[in-house]
């Protein structure tokens, strides 16, 4: 590292130090605490690096991080150096802002860090509530990493909502919402109506938008704030689809034809564009609901070719194929499988579960689950429990928010009685005796599955594989 670990930690002290939500309960703060009008002074203080850069904006309940990795891979793969912001990390910090799949470099993240802190120093000073943020410090730290590094697109993943988070300053080429369920609804609302509304804040006068969204008073709202911006709307299923459906299937090991593993590189899809019809786009995230939100990101590129920009099928393909996505059902270990992912809602709950009945045929499957405050835990484990004969109840150290072991015995033990489910219940209070208990379950027939939280996630996943993204193909448990 060309920079010392002494000043490395300080700035992420800085960044840390700041309010941060992430580390908050939603009953702790309301929409009046997001201000639009700070991040906004605060980048202007910083000579509105945003303004200098074509960036696709993405907002959504789930999907909209893979849906910007999916469309950042393939800019990169046509040599278009292309900036990725994504919220949260998994490992370390600097996974949040990479440019063609690196991340910003430590001794970078100092220099912007010191730039920010005279900013913010003055800025703190001011009356009105003008001391920004733990995240929108990361947001503005993206724009000043890809103005600086002149990135030719950014790919900004919204945090939180839309209408008023801290993305929503820029004036993109194109906006995306990928899809709309429950999360957050003491913040965004508690129909689909209103939680839309909030996501279709990021929609901007005359930008085009591409949007998943399946339910019909969803997409009542987006047409009607189209119509308001005079923005294009494109519609999954009405103006773009997925025409082909894929093979799922198994495919043996050489090295060991007792052990079937899910065959990603059989995933391929066609889709039908307003402007084109584009074949063998490989999928290599699991699940149908990656499919979708395949189907989305090659629709936005194929429309930022009709708008000039020059890239060739073969390499869509190419960044396809060569994208990573870590702890979104991600099989992080084939001996025995063993799957991480954030579900942390009751829909990307059904996808996980939808996906491992399609993908995974082992039997004796064990569930290592934790949980975050103020999350619908109850529909979680409705949906979880009966996929899992073994259920290992922990919580995660590295995030205030966690639900204590305890209460999630309760939580747990209600849904039982109220569902009727039988399934064997474990309790440890951390991610590591959790995986203990795991390793002493193994059969010949076992699959393990980490989930409830981007938090377990990430602490489960570190303990696995370090800071590699190699999964463990030959190490047994």
């Amino acid at each position: 590292m060309g920079v010392s670990a002494e000043k490395y930690q300080q700035s992420l002290d800085f960044l840390f130090g700041r309010l941060n939500y992430e580390r908050m309960g939603s009953s702790k703060y309301s929409t009046s605490d997001f201000k639009l009008g700070r991040m906004q002074e605060l980048l202007e203080s910083l000579g509105n690096p945003q303004s200098e850069v074509r960036t696709i904006h993405i907002a959504g309940t789930k999907g909209k991080g893979s849906t910007s990795a999916m469309i950042a891979e393939m800019l990169s793969a046509a040599g278009f150096r292309t900036g990725l912001f994504t919220s949260p990390h998994i490992t370390c910090y600097e996974e949040r802002i990479l440019i063609d799949g690196r991340q910003i470099e430590p001794e970078q993240l100092v220099d912007l860090v010191s730039e920010l802190i005279q900013v913010v120093e003055q800025l703190d000073l001011k009356p009105g509530n003008l001391s920004p943020t733990f995240f929108e410090l990361t947001t503005a730290l993206a724009w000043m990493h890809f103005q600086q590094q002149r990135v030719d697109f950014a790919v900004m993943e919204v945090g939180l909502g839309g209408r008023l988070d801290s993305t929503n300053v820029c004036e993109p080429l194109a906006s995306v919402v990928t899809n709309i369920s429950y999360d957050h609804t003491a913040l965004l609302g508690n129909t689909i109506e209103q939680i839309t509304r909030e996501k279709a804040g990021i929609i901007k006068q005359g930008v085009p938008v591409f949007s998943g969204v399946t339910q019909p008073e969803a997409m009542a709202v987006l047409e009607e704030v189209c119509r308001e911006k005079q923005a294009p709307l494109y519609l999954l299923n009405r103006d773009f689809k997925r025409l082909v459906e894929p093979y799922q299937g198994f495919r043996r090991e050489q090295a060991d034809d007792s052990r079937l593993f899910p065959d990603s590189n059989q995933q391929t899809i066609q889709v039908r564009t307003p402007w084109s019809l584009i074949d063998q786009m490989p999928v290599t995230l699991l699940g149908t609901h990656q499919l979708i939100n395949a189907t989305l990101a090659v629709t936005v590129i194929d429309f930022l070719r009709q708008q000039g920009v020059p890239l060739e099928d073969s390499q869509m393909r190419q960044g396809m194929t060569r994208l990573k996505w870590p702890a979104r059902i991600e099989l992080v270990q084939k001996n025995p499988p063993v799957v991480i992912d954030t579900a942390h809602n009751g829909a990307s709950i059904e996808a996980l579960v939808e996906t491992l009945a399609a993908s995974f045929p082992q039997t004796n499957r064990i569930l290592i689950f934790a949980a975050t405050k103020d999350k619908d835990v109850g529909e979680m484990l409705e949906t979880l429990l009966p996929s899992f004969q073994t259920v290992i109840l922990t919580q995660y150290r590295s995030n205030p928010r966690r639900i204590p072991v305890e209460e999630l015995v309760e939580l747990t033990r209600a849904v039982q009685l109220s569902t009727g489910n039988t399934s064997q219940l474990s309790i440890t209070d951390s991610p590591e005796a959790a995986w203990l208990q795991a390793k002493d379950m193994l059969t010949p027939d076992t699959l393990i599955c980490v989930t409830g939280s981007f938090f377990i996630a990430a602490e489960l996943r570190e303990l696995l594989l370090g800071t590699t993204d190699e999964v463990l193909v030959s190490e047994p448990c």
